[in-house]
């Protein structure tokens, strides 16, 4: 089985254990010690993925949010088991499985499979980036063409975060600067940006896990996707994801902070 059907079979097996719990919201929530909340389904989710992964690919490394790092291979699977745990726990349908495979720091492929919403994105590096929904077959992805900050829209999440960052000013001038702005949060937005449907996407403050699968999905359908401070790829502590035609004005706007260490 090749890399690509191998994670596609990892996010159905994440669908089978998720899905079920979310419409029945039978599950037991506790608190990180970061004060966010993780569920049993999350950690059962990891884990089984982990599993398969140990059966599959016993030589490559794995990093996953709950369990942590396994492996020195420099082929590292990445892995959040529910992203947008608070909107699982509270009944928003905003969640998803993202699954990303990484050669040292090049991409080699992402998945994102949201079956609340009846989605699932993917992309292998080279080979284009495709959005299944509600069983319809694969839609090859294309970034917008919207070339002016006036015509834009922005999606955003967390204001506190862009003040902690200390450019909150400069981010709600960002917000200004564009034709429309949502809080579609999460991995949604910069799906939004893969399908054309947003034009930017930003997040003061990230982990690994939280964008490994969005960046070749956002490369593929022709997007940007860096830090604040311009630097690409997920290992930046935060993200501004663009259609690419917006990208250096966004970035010039925000000043081109570098988070926090």
């Amino acid at each position: 089985m090749n890399d690509l059907d191998l994670a596609l079979d990892l996010a159905d097996l994440a669908d089978s254990l998720s899905f079920r719990h979310f419409l029945d919201q039978d599950f037991a929530v506790e608190t990180k010690p970061d004060l966010t909340p993780v569920t049993e389904c999350d950690r059962a989710v990891e884990a089984a993925i982990m599993d398969r992964l140990g059966r599959e690919r016993p030589e490559d490394s794995v990093l996953g949010e709950e369990f942590g790092s396994h492996g020195t291979s420099p082929r590292r699977w990445i892995v959040d088991p529910i992203d947008g745990t608070k909107n699982f726990v509270r009944g928003v349908p905003v969640w998803a499985t993202l699954i990303s495979l990484y050669d040292g720091e090049e991409p080699v492929l992402g998945v994102v499979s949201a079956p609340a919403l009846g989605r699932r994105w993917w992309a292998r590096t080279g080979q284009g980036a495709f959005v299944t929904a509600l069983g319809e077959a694969p839609k090859r992805l294309r970034v917008s063409a919207v070339d002016d900050l006036g015509d834009a829209s922005l999606s955003y999440a967390s204001l506190g975060g862009w003040r902690t960052l200390g450019v909150l000013d400069e981010f709600l001038h960002l917000c200004e600067s564009t034709w429309r702005t949502r809080g579609y949060g999460d991995f949604y937005s910069y799906m939004l940006v893969a399908e054309g449907a947003v034009d930017i996407a930003c997040e003061p403050e990230l982990a690994l896990y939280d964008m490994g699968a969005l960046v070749p999905i956002v490369l593929e359908a022709g997007g940007a996707f860096t830090n604040t401070a311009g630097i690409p790829g997920p290992f930046g502590g935060n993200a501004v994801a663009t259609n690419s035609r917006l990208h250096e004005k966004a970035l010039d706007i925000l000043g081109r902070v570098s988070p926090a260490p």
